[in-house]
């Protein structure tokens, strides 16, 4: 077997392990790779264009990471040895051209998929959308909805192939809004009124957490995202209503009290501009530093 075979034979074999690592990939349960919204369909395009570009430079190097190290081998006296050939224009023209060519393309797509998938951008859909108001808490998910009149703890449904328009803020430390399945995250913040904008394609239950580490109880910060049929939806609105909680300032002031691994919890009804009022309370000035101020200045 000649040099050239040898090479052929290792870039074969390479190939060979990347579609096994392919193959076995596709029979885990890895939820961005298994998308069951519009937004996380484009999100997943995305990173399987950006992987496969990238191949095009990481492939040739590896392969010639093993060539190299198997040719110079202590044991191969008949490796040429050329300690003058440090420059070859041809050779240069392709490990600089071909990377900087794949950098330009990403670049390109990359600008164009971060306007198109901008998650403050509502989606263009003829179903009316539904909004839901989340809080993050310690160590739970809020979630309000003010057209509905209800609130849930670790637990939203929604109609499916319905957007749904998400306003997200934070009780808590910084924190960050994911649903896999759906779309990508969005951080939580004190103070501040993010938005994101989804749709689920299907029926059926996502996992939803928390992408942002936030103290103690934060691997239990998850909760269920189901997409249901609309007059399942409905149906689940109705039952809500009946529940015997309603969630005013009082019975807020106790939910946001640090807890950790709570089940899903639901009300009945909510406190109108309950939401408003959490992202405000951090806007509001600090009356104490003013008073100080106020006696420095007599």
């Amino acid at each position: 077997m000649n040099n050239r075979d040898k090479v052929g034979l290792l870039f074969l074999l390479i190939v060979g392990l990347v579609l096994l690592l392919t193959l076995l990939l596709q029979g885990t349960d890895i939820a961005v790779l298994q998308p069951k919204g519009l937004i996380a369909e484009q999100e997943r395009g995305l990173m399987v264009f950006a992987t496969l570009l990238s191949l095009i430079v990481v492939l040739p190097v590896f392969a010639m990471t093993f060539f190299i190290a198997w040719k110079y081998r202590e044991s191969n006296t008949k490796a040429q040895y050329r300690p003058d050939w440090d420059h070859n224009a041809s050779i240069e023209a392709i490990w600089w051209g071909v990377p900087l060519i794949l950098i330009l393309v990403l670049s390109v797509v990359t600008w164009q998929s971060t306007h198109k998938l901008d998650p403050f951008k509502p989606l263009d859909h003829h179903a009316k959308p539904i909004k839901i108001q989340v809080i993050a808490l310690q160590w739970k998910w809020l979630f309000i909805y003010p057209q509905q009149d209800i609130a849930t703890i670790n637990y939203i449904r929604f109609p499916k192939n319905t957007p749904i328009n998400f306003e997200i803020t934070a009780d808590a430390p910084m924190n960050s809004f994911w649903i896999p399945q759906l779309g990508g995250q969005m951080y939580a913040m004190s103070g501040m009124s993010t938005k994101l904008h989804l749709i689920a394609s299907e029926s059926g239950r996502f996992n939803g957490l928390s992408a942002n580490i936030s103290g103690r109880g934060f691997a239990g910060m998850r909760f269920v995202a189901q997409a249901s049929t609309a007059s399942d939806f409905e149906a689940w609105i109705q039952s809500v209503k009946h529940s015997p909680k309603r969630l005013n300032s009082d019975e807020y002031d106790k939910l946001a009290v640090p807890s950790e691994n709570n089940p899903p919890f639901y009300y009945s009804s909510h406190e109108p501009g309950l939401y408003d009022n959490v992202v405000m309370k951090y806007l509001q000035p600090d009356t104490r530093y003013t008073h100080t101020q106020t006696r420095g200045g007599e």
